[in-house]
C-alpha cells in the first residue's frame, strides 16, 4: 500500500453517460427537457401530509436527504419526464428553465456534438464540463484514461462525439486537438453472473472466474477514451443494489493507479445505488471484498450533481481533485490499520 499526499497517480476514469455527461437517456428515450426534469424529480425532497397530500420539506435540490424522513419525490411518485410541467414539481419550473437554458448548443449546429430538442433548438449532447476535464488534466501533464460505463445504448454517439472534439470541431474546446487521446469507437460490454464478470471487446474475452485481478488489470492499464455496455438485467435482477451494480475494482496497494467511478445514481443507501465496488485488501489478492459504498464515496465513487455539472464547467475537475485528495488520507487510514469502513469521504 502506497499513500503520499500530493502523488500524481494514473487516473482511470469510469464515466456513466446518463444524466452524468450527456442529459438524456436512451433507455428511456428522454431527450435532454425529459431528462433535466426527471434529475430533478430525484433530488428534491417531501413527505407525504396528514391527509397524504405531498409536503415538500425543502426548496433546494440536494443529492441527500435534507432531514430525517424526507423522501424523494421520484422514489415516491416514479419517473416523472414532465415533473416542472405540473403538480408539485412545478415549484422547481425556473430552475429547471435556467438549467436547460445553460445546454443551449451555441451558434452553427454540429451534428456530432448537439442534439436536436424544441422547434429551433439544438443541445449539447455531451456537457462541456466533461470536455473541460479532459483539457484541463491534459494541460496539468496528466496521465489518464476515460471509460464510459452506461446501461444505454448511446455509446457509439457519445464515442464519436468526443472522437470529433479531439479532432477540433467543438468550438468552446478548439485545443482539445492537442489531447493526443486514441478514441476506441468500438463499445465492448460488461456481463455478470454470479459465478463471474466477463468483458468482451472486438474479439477480446476477459473472465473473472479464475482471477478477479483480470479486470482490474485491463482497466488499469486502459489507454485512451472508449466505453462498456455494463449489464442492466443484472442489476434489476438484484433489486437495482449494490450487488448486481456495476463493477469496480480498486487496489490500495497499487501506488500508481486510481480508479475514479462519476454516475448520477451512485447512493450511499446500498440498497439503491448503481456501482459494486470491490476492494483487494490484502497485497497481490485475487479475491477483493465487496465494500459499503460509504467507504469510498469522494473517494473513488462520485455521485454526480447534474445541475452543479450543467452551471459549473470546473465541476467535475473539482469531483476529481477532491477524490485524488481523499484517496491519499483514505491510504493514510489504512496503513495506520484505522477501520476503513469508517471513512465516509466528508
Amino acid at each position: 500500500m502506497s499513500g503520499g499526499a500530493g502523488r500524481r497517480r494514473r487516473l482511470v476514469l469510469h464515466v456513466d453517460l446518463n444524466n452524468t455527461v450527456v442529459v438524456a437517456d436512451t433507455v428511456t428515450g428522454q431527450a435532454p427537457r425529459a431528462a433535466l426534469n426527471t434529475f430533478l424529480s430525484t433530488v428534491t425532497w417531501g413527505r407525504a401530509g396528514a391527509a397524504g397530500e405531498w409536503e415538500w420539506v425543502s426548496d433546494r435540490p440536494s443529492l441527500r436527504p435534507p432531514c430525517p424522513g424526507a423522501l424523494s419525490y421520484y422514489s415516491r411518485h416514479g419517473r416523472d419526464p414532465a415533473f416542472t410541467e405540473a403538480g408539485p414539481g412545478r415549484r422547481f419550473r425556473d430552475l429547471h428553465a435556467r438549467h436547460l437554458r445553460l445546454l443551449e448548443w451555441p451558434g452553427r449546429p454540429q451534428d456530432a456534438l448537439s442534439v436536436p430538442g424544441e422547434p429551433g433548438k439544438r443541445y449539447h449532447l455531451i456537457l462541456p464540463s466533461f470536455f473541460r476535464l479532459l483539457d484541463a488534466l491534459h494541460r496539468d501533464g496528466r496521465a489518464f484514461a476515460v471509460v464510459f460505463r452506461t446501461f444505454g445504448t448511446d455509446l457509439p454517439r457519445a464515442l464519436q462525439a468526443v472522437s470529433s472534439a479531439l479532432d477540433g470541431q467543438h468550438p468552446q474546446f478548439p485545443a482539445l486537438r492537442d489531447v493526443a487521446l486514441p478514441v476506441d469507437l468500438t463499445p465492448g460490454q460488461i456481463r455478470c453472473s454470479k459465478r463471474e464478470v466477463v468483458l468482451t471487446q472486438g474479439t477480446e474475452r476477459l473472465a473473472t472466474r479464475e482471477d478477479r485481478r483480470k479486470l482490474y488489470n485491463y482497466f488499469s492499464s486502459f489507454e485512451g477514451i472508449g466505453g462498456f455496455q455494463d449489464h442492466f438485467d443484472w442489476w434489476a435482477r438484484n433489486q437495482f443494489s449494490s450487488k448486481g451494480g456495476k463493477p469496480l475494482w480498486i487496489d490500495p496497494h497499487d501506488p500508481d493507479i486510481h480508479h475514479i467511478f462519476i454516475d448520477d445514481n451512485i447512493r450511499l443507501d446500498d440498497g439503491d445505488t448503481i456501482v459494486h465496488p470491490q476492494v483487494f485488501s490484502e497485497q497481490g489478492s485475487s479475491s477483493p471484498r465487496s465494500v459499503p459504498t460509504s467507504e469510498l464515496y469522494n473517494i473513488c465513487l462520485v455521485q454526480t450533481n447534474l445541475l452543479e455539472a450543467i452551471a459549473d464547467e470546473d465541476y467535475f475537475l473539482r469531483c476529481v481533485r477532491r477524490c485524488e485528495e481523499n484517496y491519499d488520507r483514505y491510504l493514510a487510514c489504512m496503513e495506520k490499520d484505522t477501520s476503513s469502513q469508517q471513512w465516509d469521504g466528508q
